[in-house]
């Protein structure tokens, strides 16, 4: 069996931490010499060599920068040797540009997955971790010589909702109907009852409620969504519960993007009691406030490592 070798993107390093951290004696971390040039340009050197290695390389697709890092870095690891190559994309950007409903609009989910389907072939193949994406197709778009492996968080977010319970009652409720049958996986499997949303959309921008699918009347509801970005459709869902009786808000997120002032939002609402993230998106790691508890993915990604040898 080869020896894993593990490397990240800037922004991505915290991840690699947290998987060596808990990986075996035998992964080793991998070494990169990173530095920007005026005009813009940018350096890098792979410092260790990843001749006849396993490489696991951590990024995100979260802006163009980090996505072209990723690729220029596995590039490299190909180039130098490495026997296959492990991409751990945590969260995979413009995932709800999946499709094209005008005519003219680029499908960049559909382009970010055929930019590192043009990967070199490595001795053993290339493999595109993703956890928890928006939508499961996106895994289609891999072409060539890339096997795409979609990870599931159910285990953090299982444990999330009972740590928010706390021994409480609750139900297990979703944003908007989209997401009803993952959240009705996640309840049956800890035997709670699920509810979602029916919304009404009014504008581009505007969506009304105009139903409940369960009585919330003074229990406690944990809200799932897989990404927030703006907080905006989970402080409506998070209103419409209140409005329905619920005794009080849980927030449970793979993807906590917070885009803009999207935390800050959703604290001051007042709606919302404790908010549970992964740390598959950095900006989740900015944030210092006790309304928000962030955990690593990191034993997902190591436990599909344990279960499946490449």
């Amino acid at each position: 069996m080869a020896r894993k070798i593990v490397f990240s993107t800037q922004r991505y390093q915290y991840l690699k931490e947290a998987l060596l951290a808990i990986a075996p004696e035998d992964w080793e971390p991998g070494l990169l010499s990173i530095r920007d040039f005026p005009d813009g340009e940018h350096y890098h050197r792979i410092t260790s060599s990843v001749t006849g290695k396993e490489v696991v390389l951590i990024g995100g697709t979260i802006d163009d920068k980090e996505t072209l890092e990723l690729f220029d870095i596995a590039n490299g690891c190909i180039q130098y040797g490495a026997l296959c190559v492990n991409l751990v994309i945590p969260y995979f950007g413009y995932s709800t540009m999946e499709r094209a409903v005008q005519y003219g609009e680029i499908v960049k989910a559909k382009t970010r997955a055929t930019l590192f389907s043009a990967l070199p072939a490595a001795s053993n193949g290339i493999r595109v971790i993703m956890i928890d994406l928006h939508v499961d197709g996106i895994s289609y778009y891999f072409e060539r010589n890339v096997r795409p492996v979609h990870l599931y968080a159910k285990t953090i977010v299982q444990q999330a909702a009972l740590d928010i319970a706390g021994g409480r009652p609750f139900v297990l409720a979703s944003t908007d109907s989209g997401r009803a049958k993952w959240v009705e996986s996640l309840a049956n499997d800890l035997g709670v009852q699920a509810a979602f949303v029916f919304k009404k959309r009014v504008s581009g921008e505007e969506t009304h409620v105009t139903a409940i699918s369960a009585n919330v009347q003074d229990t406690l509801v944990i809200i799932y969504d897989d990404m927030i970005r703006t907080g905006g459709s989970l402080i409506n869902a998070a209103q419409a519960y209140k409005q329905a009786g619920a005794s009080s808000i849980g927030v449970i997120t793979t993807h906590g993007i917070f885009a803009g002032n999207g935390f800050r939002k959703i604290a001051e609402s007042g709606l919302v009691e404790k908010l549970i993230c992964t740390d598959t998106h950095p900006n989740a790691l900015d944030i210092s406030d006790p309304l928000l508890e962030v955990r690593s993915v990191a034993p997902v990604i190591l436990s599909y490592f344990e279960d499946v040898p490449f």
